[in-house]
């Protein structure tokens, strides 16, 4: 089955300009078999795919995962089973070692984003990384393959995940049409579910992984500046900080020491 699994849908990312029907029916004309919702911090773009199923088109596999803003470490791709719904994960400003914590603990599986893309939002430029890469081992995998970054940026995503023996996924991490399907993970077994997925990447099911990295302008180029960089680190820290209580409400709230 071949999906898209970096996905960003009108009704759950605010950047994002593509309803997720619309999404669809482009990933369906391109021969893809489903995608997964990768809303930032949010879960809207999956939940009005719920609410509006009869609606939507059919036979093709919408999975539920999130674009997690850490608070040291950048995106991670989250992934929980079918019925683990965690209020937390819309609340940014996690460290990265009390997310890895969580989603294993109940279950999920969780890799970064991009990880040499965007300096303000790539595991690789930040510190906690860089000073303890051994953090890599406890990752499910890495994004191997996003059509909004360089060709150099996906390389040497590629090498990190063959240097700690990590599987990829491939995502066209798309906010607008132009971009949806340039990217692709292939299973090599049916996905019908958040569970088909995480048992499939837990057993090596990852058959292949690819795309198209898009045209870079010099509007994309600008993201790397230091004041975008700078500026997007202190509007996730600040937002972070603001959640901060209820963050920690939510968290003494799970399973942590004991399944429930």
């Amino acid at each position: 089955m071949k999906f898209d699994m970096h996905c960003h849908t009108k009704a759950g990312s605010i950047d994002s300009k593509i309803p997720i029907d619309r999404y669809i029916r482009l990933l369906q004309e391109q021969g893809f078999d489903g995608m997964l919702v990768t809303d930032h911090d949010s879960y809207k773009g999956y939940r009005y795919w719920q609410e509006n199923q009869p609606q939507m088109p059919k036979d093709f596999t919408v999975l539920m995962g999130i674009e997690y803003d850490t608070k040291d470490a950048g995106h991670f791709l989250v992934i929980m089973p079918d019925d683990v719904f965690l209020r937390v994960l819309q609340v940014r400003g996690m460290s990265v070692e009390l997310l890895e914590k969580i989603v294993h603990h109940l279950g999920g599986i969780l890799g970064p984003a991009h990880p040499f893309g965007p300096r303000s939002s790539s595991a690789m430029f930040f510190n906690k990384m860089r000073k303890n890469p051994h953090l890599i081992r406890k990752f499910d995998f890495l994004e191997g393959f996003n059509t909004c970054e360089t060709e150099h940026a996906n390389q040497a995503a590629q090498l990190l995940a063959k240097k700690y023996g990590k599987p990829c996924f491939g995502g066209s991490d798309s906010h607008k049409e132009e971009y949806v399907g340039m990217a692709f993970t292939e299973f090599d077994r049916e996905i019908t579910c958040n569970n088909d997925l995480i048992a499939c990447v837990k057993e090596g099911g990852i058959a292949a992984f690819g795309g198209t990295e898009r045209e870079f302008l010099r509007k994309h180029k600008k993201r790397h500046s230091f004041a975008a960089t700078w500026g997007f680190k202190a509007y996730n820290r600040s937002l972070g900080a603001l959640y901060t209580p209820y963050r920690r409400f939510r968290i003494r709230k799970l399973p942590l020491h004991q399944r429930s």
